[in-house]
This record gives C-alpha cells, structure tokens and sequence, in this order.
C-alpha cells in the first residue's frame, strides 16, 4: 500500500495506524448524544405542540356553580331520610362596596403577587399535576386565578384533565378580564363556611352585618377562613383550631405590613374580633343536628385528604348513610336523660346550667358508630359534645401509659419489667424521679401506699404510681403509643400528661379503646356507612386499619381494665351478663369526669363538661343537688344503663372477652403461697418540698386498703382474667382517682364523706 492510499485508508478508519472506534450497532446506534438531544427538541416541539391545540380547542364555558348547587340528604342506616339540607348561602356584591383593605386582606391572605401575576403559578401546577399521576393527593400552590376558575367554571376534583384545562382556561381568563373582575368573581365565589358563599353571606354568618360595614380585623378573619372554614369557625373549632385561625390571621395582617398595604405601628395595635354563633340550620333540633355535623366533618374530612375543598360538599348533590343504628341512638338517648337530665334543676342550681354531657358508641369490628350523643338540642348548642376535643380526658389516659410498657418491654428504674403484678410506691405527692421536669401529683382523697401494685393502682387510679411509670416508660414512647392508638397528639410529653392533661373527645377516646378491644388493630370511628355525589359513590376511608400494638398488649390491657370494674373506680358498671373493662376519669376541680369502657362487642365512651359562660370551662361540682362529680358517677350510670339496655339486641353480644396475652389481672388478693414480686427502686424516697396542689381531702376509707403482690404473668385466654382465689377479696370502696378520679361505693352511692365546701 503506498502512502497516498495509507492516508486514505486513515481518513476512513480502516487503517492499520487509525486505530478509530468501529461504528456502533444494533439499538445503540440510536442514543448517541446528537439523536438524543434531536429526540429531546421533538418532544418539546410535541409538548407545545400539543398545548397549543389545546389552549385553541379549549375554550371558557359558561359559569355553572350557581347552577350545580343542589341540597344534601343525610339517611339513617335502614335508608329513612332525617334531613334534606339546602347549604347555599349567596349574594354577589360588586367589588366597589367591599372595603379596599379588606380586598387586600384577601390578597395577602391567598396571593400576595395577584396584581403582577399571569394568573398562573406554573411550577405549582406542574407540580399538582405530577402528584395527582402519582396519586399524591392534595397540592397547593394555586394563584387567586386558578381558584376563582376552580369555583366558577370547573369543579373540586383531582384530575389531571381538570387540571390541564384549568391552566388553559385561567390563561384565558387572565387575558380576557382585568384583574379587579376577577378578585370580584373569587370574592363572590369563594366558601367561607356556615354555607356562606361569597365575602357578602360570609359578612352576615359570622359578623351580622353587610361586607361595606367590616373592620379590616374582621376581614382579616375572613380571609384566614379561606384556608379552612369549618376548622377555623370560631364557634365551633376546638382549641386547637381556634389556636390555627389566631395564628392564620395574624398571617394575613402581617403579609399586609410586608406589602406596604398596612402600617406597621397600626397592626400592632390590633386586637382579634370574636364572630358571633353560627345559626343552626332549620330542622335541625335534638340529635340530628350533631349526628349530622359529624357526618359532614367526616365527609369533608376525607375531601381534602384527596385534595378537594370543602366548597364541593358544600355546593350539594350528596347523599350520605350514617351508621346510626336507631335503637342504640334512643337507648343512648334515653340513658342520658334518665341517669342525668332528671336530676338537673338549672331554674334552682347555677351549676345544673353548666353541664353538658357527650358520648359515643362504636362497633369495634367495623369502626362504625352505631350511637352518639351531642347535647340536649343541637339548637340550642352548637359545639358537639361527642366531638369536642377541649377537655382533659384524665385518667382515662392512664391505661395507654401501661399498654406504652407492655408494647415496650419497659422497666422500672431498677430494671424490673413493668406488669399489672410490678410493685410501685404509690406514697401521695411523691415526686417522679429521672424527669427533668419536676412533678409531684397528689392522689385522690390523699392516698398514699408506699408498696401498690400496678393492677390496683389502675383499679384505684394512683397518680404517683402512673407518674412514675410515664417516665419509666420514657415520655415520648407513651405519646407515640398514645397516638397510634388514636390520640391527635397536639400536646406535649411532660410528667402532666400521665394525668391526661391533654384535650380529647368522646369519639378521640371511643377510637383508642375500640382499639384496645380490637386486639390492637387501629379504629378510626367513622359516623358514615355510604355516601355517594350526584349518584357517583364516594370513596370511604376503612375505619379499621393495621396492627399499631401487638395483640399481647392490646389483650393484656383489657384483661387489666376488666379489674377497674370489678374491683376499683367502675363498680358501678359490672354486670353478671357480660365482661366490662374500662376506666374512670375525672379532672382537677372536676371540671370534665369520664368513663370509656367496652364490653366484647362495643365500646362507649361517656363525658360530662362544665361549660360556663363565654365556653369557660367550670366545676361541676354539686351537680343534680350532689356533691363530687367524677367518673364513677354519672359518667358510669349512663354508660351502665346505655349497655345494659341494647345488649341482647345484635351482633355485639358476646359474654366474654376473647383474650390470647400472657399479661393477665391481678386480683386484689393473691392466693396463699404465691411468691412477691419485688419493689422497684423507685419506692420509698423521700417527698419533694415542691408537691403539686391537690383539690380533694382525704377519704377515711383510704388507710384501709390493702394491695398484694402480682403472683407473676398469667396467661388468660377467653375469660378475660384467671381463676380468682377461693376465699374472695374483701372489695375495697374504690376512691383513687386520676386527674381527680374517684368512683362509688359497690351500692352505686357517692361517697361524700369529707368533701370539701
């Protein structure tokens, strides 16, 4: 080969000194870096391609929510219609007559760059997009624009052809009315709650007066409740929920001072304006009213877990079963009125006009409620009390702490494991040991042991014993256990939350024992057995979810509580027809008293609040002409009378407890022969100068007691508790408490002996 052809052959890679890389074949030859970035421009191309025919195909419809706004029925679970409920609420104002700061109020509120903006916020779009692929759920992001569009041309739901059609349409929009025309439509469109739709029905539902006549603090408010109405009606939210509204309204005001549209030394002299009641709907007295608005939370609780407003439920064509089983609901009924109404005089004792009295019944096995008393007359009083979460549920707390040690294998600061058996110092205002918070709780009546077992402890309610034991444990385990049970846990992990200083509800506190008697799989009550919109079914949440504690504790923890009931604070409720296990409650100065318990088929939680004026919480002490309040009293007999009456009548009616735990009752009096269990070193030490204030005095009865060791584990399988001795205990008069807990004499009395004036 010459060197002419030698270059040639180079030039080509096929010379023996070119060394050049071979072709590449099959489907590689495909992806090289040049087709790639071709491949990337086409699809670009198609993408815009794509938009561009449909920005031209899709057009503006006409505005049809007006016209979509129907009623929504509610139906009991044999199919009877109790309430066709018409919700709207609607009277379209022109912008001029709303104040400019309250306009602005608004804007802060939802869409601070609203007057620049192109009506689109792209990259929260693309974003809601993709997550809606993914089924992510509910994304945020929107622009003023994009929700006035949501509200009048399209609707709630999450899909990605709405969504796409909303960008295209809002562009639309954007181009075709000034901006002014649209914050007037948002404004008119837009839910603020109490069926009111449109910042003018918003004005008179929670101000009882016409938008032109608001203050710029009440049209703060009134655009914080965009975010969430029914959370952060004032009349209605929980603490926790009044507490979010606060903090959203001090946000809109804040965004105002930041956009120059408010004077800072002005906001700082501004102070939150209440809004007045809400107006109860008509027809809705007695119990519909609360059965109804909890199936509505629920509803619009489960619409925003999958990204949708509460505005869609509120716009109607909803059918809703509840779960409402109509001969529980009169029973429950008739229980509060026999065992609590007909006591009360509030023409001739003040007190008897600041009691209110909540429960819930739920089926373990489904999670449906099947019975639920919210107050006397929903139109008289608005706030549920079933649902209400702002009083402390005490010492119904206390058995999460133990089952928190059970499900930990917890020890006792000397490495004993914790069990019904262990022995604690329940020596009264004894000061826990190993918290960095101090913490010296008194016990009930004064009653002090220096050796208790845990069992009699939870049968007495000691809150030395369950101090200790929460910080054994470790505080943050037993707020973890507390809330997989079902507990909010909106509250912190001191030392004071073995008392159950937290709030909780009737229907918070029926999920977590339906839990406990569940076996340890989750129960979240659900009041609605169907529902479907405009004939389409509507995707319910299971109210039974997964294990959150093994069947060991969750058994064990029942076969414990049968022992509150048997042998302590719930006397009142043992039947000879079928097993009980439950718990007492009562707070400090006896302002709420409780008792939650469960038979094998059904589980009850029973609360008594002392609501005094303005929603303060107050004792209710004296009430029905008596002494002491607490949750072996009025709480108990409800419950007694509610179960004793609907037993026999379904599926619920099993005799006894199908336990299978080797964490087993300890009777109150071991048989002769059984060996000690040791104390845990946490006994005996001496009491802090620094005890917490008690409210109760000694009870004569407390020196009395006697408590003996725990035998060790037993193991209980159907009978919920073992083979008691043969020569019975003597029953002791149960007065421990939690919180303030106390209970009756085994007669059902109260004992009064002692109380203070």
């Amino acid at each position: 080969m010459g060197r002419a052809e030698a270059r040639k052959a180079q030039k080509k890679g096929t010379g023996p000194d070119r060394g050049g890389k071979p072709k590449k074949k099959g489907i590689r030859r495909f992806f090289t870096w040049k087709l790639l970035l071709a491949y990337f421009v086409a699809v670009v191309g198609l993408g815009v391609g794509a938009f561009y025919a449909l920005y031209l195909y899709v057009d503006v419809p006409t505005g049809n929510s007006a016209a979509t706004l129907q009623s929504n029925v509610y139906k009991t679970s044999d199919g009877k219609t109790i309430a066709r409920i018409g919700e709207v609420n609607r009277e379209e104002v022109p912008l001029s007559k709303v104040p400019e700061d309250v306009r602005k109020a608004v804007v802060a509120a939802e869409n601070k760059n609203f007057y620049n903006d192109s009506g689109v916020d792209l990259k929260g779009t693309t974003r809601g997009i993709v997550n809606t692929v993914l089924g992510h759920g509910k994304q945020g992001g929107s622009t003023i624009t994009q929700q006035y569009v949501k509200n009048y041309y399209l609707d709630q739901r999450q899909t990605v052809t709405r969504k796409v059609k909303e960008l295209i349409i809002t562009l639309k929009v954007n181009e075709r009315m000034t901006k002014d025309d649209i914050l007037q439509g948002y404004l008119n469109t837009s839910y603020y709650g109490r069926g009111a739709y449109g910042i003018q029905a918003a004005s008179r539902a929670y101000y009882n007066k016409d938008v032109d006549k608001l203050t710029l603090e009440e049209g703060a408010y009134l655009a914080a409740l965009l975010q969430a109405p029914s959370q952060y009606d004032w009349g209605t939210a929980t603490e926790a929920g009044k507490k979010n509204a606060l903090s959203r309204w001090n946000y809109v005001l804040d965004k105002m001072v930041e956009q120059n549209w408010l004077d800072a030394g002005k906001r700082k002299t501004m102070t939150f304006k209440e809004p007045g009641q809400p107006k109860p709907a008509l027809g809705l007295t007695g119990q519909n009213g609360y059965l109804i608005e909890a199936a509505k939370r629920e509803i619009i609780r489960d619409l925003e877990k999958q990204g949708r407003k509460e505005s869609d439920f509120a716009a109607g064509g909803w059918t809703i079963t509840l779960s409402i089983d109509s001969k529980k609901q009169k029973a429950l009924e008739k229980a509060v009125q026999d065992k609590l109404i007909s006591d009360l005089e509030p023409g001739s004792r003040e007190v008897d006009k600041h009691v209110q009295a909540g429960a819930v019944s739920v089926d373990p096995k489904t999670g449906k409620v099947v019975a639920l008393y919210g107050g006397q007359d929903f139109a008289k009083h608005q706030i549920s009390n079933a649902t209400r979460g702002d009083y402390q549920p005490a010492s119904t707390f206390k058995p999460l702490i133990l089952a928190s040690a059970l499900e930990n294998d917890s020890r006792t600061q000397d490495h004993q494991p914790i069990k019904p058996g262990t022995l604690y110092d329940g020596t009264n205002k004894r000061p826990v040991v190993g918290s960095d918070i101090p913490f010296a709780p008194e016990n009930e009546d004064g009653y002090s042991k220096p050796s208790v077992t845990v069992q009699q402890a939870m049968n007495d309610s000691v809150n030395t014993v369950f101090a200790q034991m929460a910080v054994d444990v470790g505080l943050e385990k037993v707020k973890k256990t507390a809330t997989d049970l079902g507990m909010k846990g909106d509250f912190d992990a001191t030392p004071a939350m073995s008392l159950g200083s937290m709030g909780a509800s009737p229907m918070e506190m029926a999920g977590v024992y339906a839990t406990l008697n569940n076996h340890g799989k989750k129960v979240t009550p659900s009041i609605v057995k169907s529902a479907t919109q405009r004939g389409q079914n509507f995707d319910l949440p299971n109210a039974v979810g997964d294990r959150v504690v093994s069947r060991d504790t969750a058994d064990g923890m029942t076969s414990v509580l049968t022992g509150v009931v048997d042998d302590g604070t719930a006397n009142v409720v043992a039947s000879s027809a079928y097993q009980v296990a439950g718990k007492t409650g009562t707070s400090d100065d006896d302002k709420s008293a409780w008792f939650s318990g469960y038979t094998p088929g059904l589980v009850t939680s029973v609360g008594l609040f002392g609501e005094g004026p303005g929603g303060k919480q107050v004792t209710l002490q004296g009430t029905g002409g008596n002494g002491r309040v607490n949750g072996g009293t009025y709480p108990a007999k409800i419950w007694a009378a509610y179960t004793s009456a609907v037993y026999g009548s379904g599926d619920d009616d099993d005799a006894k407890f199908d336990l299978d735990t080797n964490v087993g009752f300890v009777p109150p009096q071991a048989p002769a022969g059984t060996p000690a269990a040791q104390p845990s070193s946490t006994q005996g030490r001496s009491p802090s100068p620094t005890a917490s204030k008690g409210t109760q005095s000694p009870s004569p009865n407390a020196s009395q007691r006697s408590h003996t060791p725990d035998p060790g584990p037993t193991s209980t399988r159907n009978t919920g508790k073992p083979t008691p001795p043969t020569v019975p205990p003597t029953r002791p008069t149960p007065t421990g408490g939690g919180g303030t807990d106390g209970g009756t004499r085994p007669d059902g009395g109260r004992n009064q002996a002692n109380l203070q004036p």
